[in-house]
């Protein structure tokens, strides 16, 4: 799973790996929220030595998905419902850029995979979980066809911040399989270059987002 969901490129070096592992374990909340992380421990279990896992570390809290207090440890940010109003805000100005992008800037090959990622979604009737991954996974090849890395790891960021969210609400949110088929005519009008239409279909995603996580709040 960590080098599907969280990997735009390759494996990458071993702090890359371990960025993967432990962000997606962050992210889907199997590290829960203020619970510690013990860099041994997670290289232990990685087969990695701990300077990698360190620096992996470092770009998490960077990230905002852990912070680490002197003399007392690192741990999982607690996710603040606060939040969600100023994640949302960046989301609805730079989801719709994304879109635009990549229906204008997606090479033949982002638009296989992206046909290719449509196709799975018509056939998917996963669980919770497996419906998550596929929903970054869609999130993360619209994001490389903007042809734009630093759109690119910027929305990557938001988007682990919004789906922490979510999983924390997991279990009173309706309709979770049609937020995830959303993305169906959104990868559609990427895939047919219809710029306009694509950036429509991300507003209104990222709207959804937020309507159905205060309806539970």
């Amino acid at each position: 799973m960590a080098s599907s969901t969280f990997a735009g490129q390759g494996h990458g070096t071993l702090a890359d790996q371990a960025y993967r592992s432990i962000a997606d374990r962050l992210v889907t909340l199997r590290i829960r929220p203020g619970e510690p992380v013990n860099d041994e421990r997670i290289a232990t279990e990685l087969g990695f030595g701990r300077t990698p896992v360190r620096e992996a570390l470092k770009r998490l809290e960077h990230e905002r998905l852990i912070v680490a207090y002197p003399r007392r440890g690192t741990f999982a940010t607690e996710v603040q419902i606060a939040d969600l109003g100023h994640i949302s805000e960046v989301r609805l100005q730079l989801e719709p850029l994304a879109a635009g992008l990549a229906a204008e800037r997606a090479s033949e090959g982002d638009r296989a995979e992206l046909d290719r990622l449509l196709a799975r979604l018509a056939k998917t009737s996963g669980g919770e979980h497996d419906l998550i991954r596929l929903d970054m996974t869609l999130h993360r090849a619209i994001y490389a066809a903007t042809r734009n890395p630093y759109l690119e790891d910027t929305l990557i960021r938001y988007d682990n911040l919004a789906t922490r969210i979510w999983c924390l609400f997991l279990d009173r949110l309706p309709g979770l399989a049609g937020h995830v088929h959303e993305h169906g005519p959104l990868l559609r009008a990427i895939i047919d270059r219809d710029a306009e239409k694509a950036k429509a279909l991300a507003a209104s995603h990222v709207e959804g987002f937020e309507t159905a996580i205060r309806g539970v709040i």
